[in-house]
């Protein structure tokens, strides 16, 4: 799934907007959404956000969460790829505040690796021509590279194939059922995520396949840790 004409008129008038008296505004939160839905093809749906000082950690109210600020606040609410400007103000204002998360493993799959591997990585992958998605890095060290759909159940068999299968290396992917944190959001409390490769109308809906990135990452992983 791309950008499409209707994706990109709408997010001139997401551009617009923040020309406007500030009365005006749209809140920032939803024009993010917006980009994302309607300029680069991605469900986005509403994510907790960690509490400091509260009687909880986290914003869904659970005493005891798992996961603060890392995860979807409201399975019920989402705004679907497509969604125009309008759309996703309505939705996110019944979420205010609300981190901006994506679904993972409909669009795209996501290899994880520490961020001083997905940076040097990313040079060489840079260097050799190689077709690159968005990059995302997090506040707490990793760099999160966004890859085709299916890579999840791929891995294994991809690992094998390369010789990586019997080494020790600190890369997963996440696929269907994981969700990502969107920049500018913050995660679980300790910063925003930020993008290191920004998305591309050319590359946002058409990531890389895992193989063509992966002996890279696990070449650069295992020496790092040697």
């Amino acid at each position: 799934m791309g950008f499409t004409i209707g994706g990109i008129r709408e997010f001139r008038d997401l551009r617009l907007a923040t020309r406007r008296p500030r009365r005006q505004q749209r809140p920032p939160q939803s024009t993010a959404v917006a980009e994302y839905t309607g300029l680069w093809g991605w469900d986005v749906v509403p994510g907790a956000r960690a509490v400091s000082g509260g009687s909880t950690p986290c914003s869904c109210g659970c005493p005891v969460c798992p996961a603060p600020g890392a995860h979807p606040l409201d399975a019920t609410i989402e705004v679907p790829a497509g969604a125009t400007l309008d759309e996703a103000v309505d939705t996110w204002a019944q979420v205010p505040g609300a981190a901006l998360l994506l679904p993972v493993g409909r669009s795209f799959d996501v290899l994880e690796v520490p961020e001083q591997v997905g940076r040097r990585a990313l040079v060489r992958l840079e260097r050799m021509g190689l077709p690159l998605g968005p990059v995302a890095v997090t506040p707490h060290g990793r760099a999160w590279f966004l890859v085709a759909p299916g890579a999840s159940t791929e891995l294994p068999r991809l690992l094998y194939r390369m010789g990586w299968d019997d080494a020790t290396l600190d890369l997963r992917c996440l696929g269907p059922g994981d969700h990502i944190t969107a920049p500018p959001s913050d995660l679980g409390g300790l910063g925003p995520v930020r993008w290191l490769r920004p998305p591309t109308l050319e590359a946002a809906g058409r990531p890389p396949q895992a193989r063509l990135l992966l002996g890279t990452l696990a070449y650069v992983c295992h020496r790092l840790a040697a």
